[in-house]
């Protein structure tokens, strides 16, 4: 299978395999952690590095890339995410399973669900990324409060305009669902 991704240069050549053995959860992991420490080496953000993979086979790679693109998105799982729909042509990745180095942020999970991705593995927990400055817990928290309440006050505006523009897409018979 030919691939057309952003890392696609690494496909052809993973030390991942040889071809003669299945390949394990670990080999997968381990792929992500070899990712993630290349690009936390070369200075692109922190340890997070995650594979999707489908039918035993990589789709799709990713490595924290939010200090060289300045993009507070760009998460090891949102930039495997990108890649793996990329290379198979599709948004859904239902079917395949993610393996991250670090236990998902609240914007990388909900990526992965509207992925539709069917499992996860990670290595460390929210608890040993806060211990490094990565402390999503705060973030965790703020879904529990009303939307007035939280740390970025979200308020109601425009309501009627745009639950007309929903009514609009809603009744779009040629739009893509998802």
């Amino acid at each position: 299978m030919t691939f057309s991704g952003p890392f696609s240069t690494r496909r052809n050549s993973s030390s991942i395999t040889d071809g003669s053995m299945p390949l394990s959860h670990e080999d997968f992991m381990n792929r992500a952690i070899e990712l993630a420490r290349k690009s936390m080496l070369a200075g692109h953000g922190g340890p997070f590095g995650a594979v999707i993979v489908r039918d035993c086979e990589i789709i799709g790679e990713g490595s924290n890339h939010v200090v060289l693109h300045n993009d507070p998105t760009a998460h090891g799982e949102i930039m495997a995410i990108r890649d793996a729909c990329a290379n198979i042509g599709n948004f859904s990745l239902n079917d395949a399973t993610i393996y991250t180095t670090g236990q998902p942020c609240p914007m990388c999970l909900g990526a992965i669900h509207w992925a539709r991705l069917s499992r996860i593995y990670y290595g460390f927990r929210i608890e040993d990324a806060a211990a490094i400055g990565f402390d999503d817990t705060a973030i965790f928290a703020q879904f529990s409060l009303p939307p007035s309440e939280r740390l970025i006050p979200s308020t109601e505006l425009c309501r009627d305009a745009t639950l007309q523009l929903a009514g609009e897409y809603a009744s779009m018979p040629q739009r893509v669902r998802y």
